[in-house]
This record gives C-alpha cells, structure tokens and sequence, in this order.
C-alpha cells in the first residue's frame, strides 16, 4: 500500500515537472523568436540606412558635378575661354596652332596687347575727311596686336619699315620684319578715331590687318578679349606680353 501509493506520488511529481519544463521551453522559444524577429528589424533598419548613405552620396556627387559644369560654362562665357590661332600672321609670337587662354571681362583694349577680334565689318575713312565708313569685313575672326588706340596718330614708312605713333618711334622686337608691306588702306599719317583701335600682326609682310581696308579700324566693342597665356604647344607655354 504504501509503495503503491508512493509509486502514484512520484508519477504526479514527475507530470508535474515535465509541466513545468514544457512551460519554461515554451517560453524560451517565445524568447528566441522574438529576439529573432528584432534582430531582423535591426539588420532591416540597416539595410535602409545603407541605401539612405548611398542615396545622398550620389546626390552629393551629382550636385558638385552641375555646379562644376555651370563655373565652367560661366567662366568660358564671360571670364575667359581658349582660342585657336589660324595661320602665321603673328609670327615669330604665334604659330599656326597654337593654343591660348583669352581673358574678356572687363577687358579694355591697350597699346601692345595681343588681342582677337571680330571682323564682320571693315571701318576705313571717306577720303579726304574723318568720316569712318563700314564696309563688309573678312568675315572672320583676327588675332593682332593693337598698334594704336582711339585719339593717337599712327604714322608708317614703308620705305624703311619704322611705325610711329604720336611721333614716338615704336621699339619693335617682336616682328618677323620691318613694315614694309602697304595694302593702301589709308593714307598715312591718320588719326585713331575715339571707340576704335588700329591692329597690325607681328609679321607685317604676311599679315591682313588695320592697314587693309577689308580691316581698318577696329571697334573696340569687336575686340573680343586679350589673348594672357599659350599653353599649347606644352613645351612653349608662355605669359603673352
């Protein structure tokens, strides 16, 4: 009896702790399962936050990228761009191919200055008079150095090649020759008029300019910049003066 009934307790015992063990299992695996479905929360708010980074660096990189082209686009515009020069009326300066930076902001044309200019019109005097007259251009644009500006008086001896200007003989050792070549465009000595610049290129002998009357004066507002740097050909770059 006593055995018997001691045998029945333990029975209860042990349902009573396989019970409890089913119980704290089952919790465990509640457990288990949560702590897995954070976890995937957690790598899930990662993987957001990695394409959220990538996002904002693509557009961070695409920001810089229209800014860059925009300063460049307004520098090209208005500040300064790169000129090609066509052919060798500005030897032994310039050669044919050469590349330059051109400067035109606030550019205002002076003696000596290396420029481009726009040549739609020709601008020569009504002979006999001061009257300027525009007549159809090259066509095309120059690049001269400016002789003189607007109120000097420009003289030239063909004979000997020397070019004065407000009776100063000018030192000129940046020509290929001596200015010998008159293509008649006007008669000298003449007065610059005022808005208007007279341009020669260094090699007078083989360069079309101011002394053609397909050229004569410039405007100043044809000019369209100074020509400060050759950086092509590389072994050649040089601060134009």
């Amino acid at each position: 009896m006593e055995e018997f009934g001691s045998q029945e307790i333990k029975d209860n015992n042990t349902a009573e702790e396989n019970a409890a063990q089913n119980e704290v299992d089952a919790d465990n695996q509640a457990e288990a399962s949560e702590s897995e479905e954070q976890a995937s929360d957690v790598k899930n708010d990662g993987d957001g936050e990695k394409k959220t980074s990538i996002l904002n660096e693509i557009l961070e990189i695409f920001e810089s990228v229209v800014i860059s082209v925009f300063v460049v686009l307004l520098i090209f515009t208005f500040v300064a761009r790169p000129v090609t020069v066509q052919g060798r009326s500005m030897c032994p300066t310039l050669d044919n191919n050469d590349k330059l930076i051109m400067r035109m902001l606030f550019y205002t044309p002076q003696v000596g200055d290396i420029v481009v200019v726009e040549n739609e019109k020709s601008h020569t005097l009504k002979q006999g008079t001061d009257e300027v007259v525009e007549g159809t251009g090259l066509k095309k644009r120059l690049i001269k150095r400016v002789i003189a500006v607007g109120g000097q008086t420009i003289d030239i001896d063909f004979n000997t090649g020397a070019v004065t200007v407000d009776g100063k003989v000018l030192d000129e050792d940046y020509i290929a020759d001596y200015t010998n070549y008159n293509a008649k465009g006007f008669e000298y000595p003449v007065t610059v008029p005022e808005g208007y610049v007279f341009v020669m290129g260094d090699n007078r002998n083989d360069s079309t300019d101011s002394r053609d009357g397909r050229v004569g004066f410039v405007k100043e507002e044809d000019v369209l910049g100074e020509a400060i740097v050759r950086f092509y050909p590389f072994d050649k770059f040089k601060l134009l003066d």
